[in-house]
């Protein structure tokens, strides 16, 4: 039996405000909805939405995984 995807969740402090991004898996190509396949990506999830944010590298280190993750919220959360 293979291995089944773990959800990850990081917690990241920016100009004092929370942001909460989740791990999803990739999805296989859909032919019949014309959707690609997908790799496993975090996103950030906010009020019922999500917005993908970076690839999610296997093995990546949760330090390293916190620091693109700050990274992307500088580059993209307006001060």
């Amino acid at each position: 039996m293979g291995s089944r995807y773990r959800v990850e969740q990081r917690i990241i402090t920016h100009l004092g405000r929370s942001f909460r991004f989740v791990s999803y898996d990739g999805q296989p190509v859909n032919a019949a909805r014309k959707k690609p396949a997908t790799e496993p990506a975090w996103f950030l999830v906010n009020a019922g939405y999500r917005l993908e944010v970076m690839p999610q590298l296997p093995g990546e280190d949760l330090d390293d995984v916190d620091r693109r993750l700050k990274e992307w919220l500088e580059a993209h959360v307006a001060q």
